[in-house]
């Protein structure tokens, strides 16, 4: 099959671009959507851990990853190590959730397919879950993870995240370009997939998409948000990266499906930290729902968004000569 190339957005012709829905693709997902129905606004509460873990853990395993437990910073987690990986070089990635769900482990294949594309060992840590650990305890547990990676020696490290995990690792990201001047270790660059950037949830997509999302509704986002927030004002830059300052970051590689009702969260993160001078993109996938990379080896939109990610972050780390601490 040839892809039908991709479009700039025309109201952002320089960061955006707009993929077309293959006919193969849009069969595949029309079957998805069928055997999703009924299920729509229905995962909420730690009662829906489990259901979660079990989808997440169906995305196809990548050839020649393998995994390892570890603990890094003093945050437990997965490795996902690909055959040949470069010294000196890591990507840590914050899984999604919605701050309530999902483990490391479960999100190994995932993950273990963007390690393998980039060709880096990719760390996964089992932040801390809402309720019983609400905010800020991800966001503690993210930067531990960042900072024992530093403390091991790792110069050159790149953040991913998905949904929930999106919003961490650009909070995440935002930290680190802070304390680097202090440190001297910024990160390479940042991926996110499908990005939950404001927890204020005043994106139109809530509305404009409410029909198109087989998965979510703003009611039940709502109530998870709460659950992770507590009293905390939603607009609080760590919770909510969209109104942080977004200056002198480094790249940013983002992808979303156009029938997300989170689209509206990765439109308006890159629009404005190109304004703010960010080397930022975003891809946005015609007819694709929230995950769809999860759908690896089944729908050519999630192999082709996972290329393009190990595309950039193999670019990024190509651009930093490996290096370690020296005592």
């Amino acid at each position: 099959m040839q892809s039908a190339k991709p479009k700039r957005a025309p109201a952002n012709d320089l960061w955006s671009f707009v993929h077309p829905l293959t006919s193969e693709d849009a069969a595949t997902m029309m079957a998805l959507r069928s055997a999703v129905a009924g299920m729509k606004g229905k995962l909420e509460g730690i009662t829906a851990r489990e259901p979660f873990d079990s989808i997440i853990e169906r995305v196809e395993a990548p050839e020649g990853v393998t995994f390892e437990e570890d603990t890094v910073g003093g945050i437990s987690g997965w490795w996902a190590k690909p055959a040949e990986t470069r010294e000196g070089d890591a990507i840590v990635h914050l899984h999604g959730g919605w701050f309530n769900w999902g483990t490391a482990r479960a999100f190994c294949n995932l993950v273990g397919h963007i390690a393998l594309r980039a060709g880096t060992a990719a760390f996964i840590p089992d932040y801390r879950l809402a309720p019983e650990h609400p905010f800020p305890g991800a966001v503690k547990d993210a930067e531990a993870c960042y900072r024992g990676l530093v403390d091991r020696g790792i110069r050159n490290i790149a953040l991913s995240g998905d949904s929930a995990g999106g919003n961490l690792a650009l909070v995440l990201l935002s930290i680190a370009t802070a304390q680097s001047t202090l440190r001297g270790i910024l990160p390479v660059g940042a991926v996110a997939l499908s990005p939950v950037t404001d927890l204020a949830l005043s994106g139109a997509s809530y509305e404009t998409r409410a029909q198109a999302d087989p998965y979510f509704l703003k009611s039940q986002a709502a109530g998870l948000i709460r659950s992770y927030l507590g009293d905390t004002d939603p607009k609080n830059p760590l919770a909510s990266p969209l109104y942080g300052d977004l200056s002198a970051l480094p790249p940013i590689h983002m992808h979303v499906g156009d029938d997300e009702v989170l689209l509206d969260d990765s439109r308006r993160y890159v629009d404005r930290a190109v304004a703010a001078g960010v080397d930022a993109t975003l891809d946005v996938w015609m007819g694709m729902a929230h995950g769809f990379t999860n759908a690896v080896g089944r729908v050519h939109a999630a192999n082709r968004a996972l290329d393009a990610i190990g595309a950039f972050l193999r670019e990024r780390f190509a651009l930093h000569v490996p290096a370690r601490a020296t005592s």
